[in-house]
């Protein structure tokens, strides 16, 4: 299992469920509420670790009650606390996120707080953790600066860099140069190529669009009716497992979690993302984002499971 890293922020999880989501300027009456830990980079972070990945773990967190969210589901799990960085002036990021308790679906809104004040002195300071690192995960919930610093050391030292373009900002193409992977889903491929994506045709043109930016492989995640893979002049559609969703948050993020995992365990990229899209489809089926995703032996069970049924 080689070693990676995952850049990226911390949040606190600020979740409400009720019957269905408000529309603009509505109040709806929910039934239940939790907060917990998240944030992409965490989210990202957690499923690698619980998949079997050897993760290095990026986060920077406000001096407040909130930053022990974070700190104490690492100790719970095991996670190494060695890179948490700690802001003095910014308080610890929140995402507000109302649950539609019928369909599963979510909106989330996200203040980033000390997760976007990283300092190009901090990710110089990771130099020597990146040397002993194969792959590094971005996102875009930090400030970009530093995703960008951070990708520069990492092709200097011929590493492989993975970017989850979530949530889509709109940064400089340039960025996407050198790049290993990208795992945009649905939406965020349209937003970054003005392809709307739908179908195995629509994809690939979307996928020709971003290896033209200087992207070697693309994965394009489509929610249930599965993932995209574009690698090595072979391009599929795999298909989603079939679940029952109580809580889509976090989808995204134990995908790329454990997209991570499988490709530090030595999966190749359509290997690793049926692996993915079963860590996934367990996620979903348990409230909650870092906390719920699965470990490498429910993960490898379900695929056996699932494959025999089928």
């Amino acid at each position: 299992m080689e070693k990676v890293i995952v850049f990226g922020s911390f949040v606190v999880d600020l979740m409400a469920r009720a019957d269905r989501l408000p529309k603009a300027g509505e109040t709806v009456r929910g039934n239940f509420f939790k907060m917990g830990p998240g944030g992409k980079g965490f989210n990202q972070a957690v499923a690698c670790h619980m998949a079997g990945g050897e993760a290095i773990t990026v986060i920077k967190l406000g001096k407040d009650e909130f930053s022990k969210l974070a700190t104490n589901l690492m100790d719970k799990i095991n996670m190494d606390k060695d890179y948490v960085l700690y802001s003095d002036d910014k308080p610890t990021g929140i995402a507000l996120i109302p649950v539609d308790e019928v369909s599963g679906e979510n909106q989330i809104m996200i203040v980033p707080g000390a997760s976007e004040t990283i300092s190009s002195e901090e990710v110089y300071n990771l130099e020597y953790v990146i040397e002993d690192a194969s792959y590094i995960l971005l996102q875009y919930e930090v400030n970009q600066d530093a995703n960008e610093l951070i990708k520069k050391i990492a092709l200097e030292k011929s590493k492989k860099v993975i970017v989850n373009t979530a949530p889509y900002v709109d940064v400089d193409k340039k960025f996407y140069d050198g790049l290993y992977l990208v795992t945009p889903n649905e939406s965020e491929a349209e937003s970054l190529t003005g392809v709307r994506v739908n179908d195995l045709e629509s994809c690939r043109k979307a996928s020709d669009i971003i290896k033209d930016m200087g992207v070697q492989n693309v994965i394009i995640t489509l929610g249930k009716e599965g993932v995209f893979v574009d690698s090595c002049g072979k391009s599929e559609i795999i298909p989603s497992y079939k679940v029952k969703a109580v809580d889509t948050t976090g989808a995204g993020d134990a995908f790329n979690g454990g997209l991570l995992a499988a490709l530090s365990d030595g999966k190749d990229i359509f290997s690793a993302a049926k692996f993915a899209n079963a860590t996934a489809g367990l996620a979903v089926t348990k409230m909650g984002t870092s906390v719920a995703m699965p470990t490498r032996v429910e993960i490898d069970q379900f695929i056996q499971r699932m494959d025999h049924a089928n």
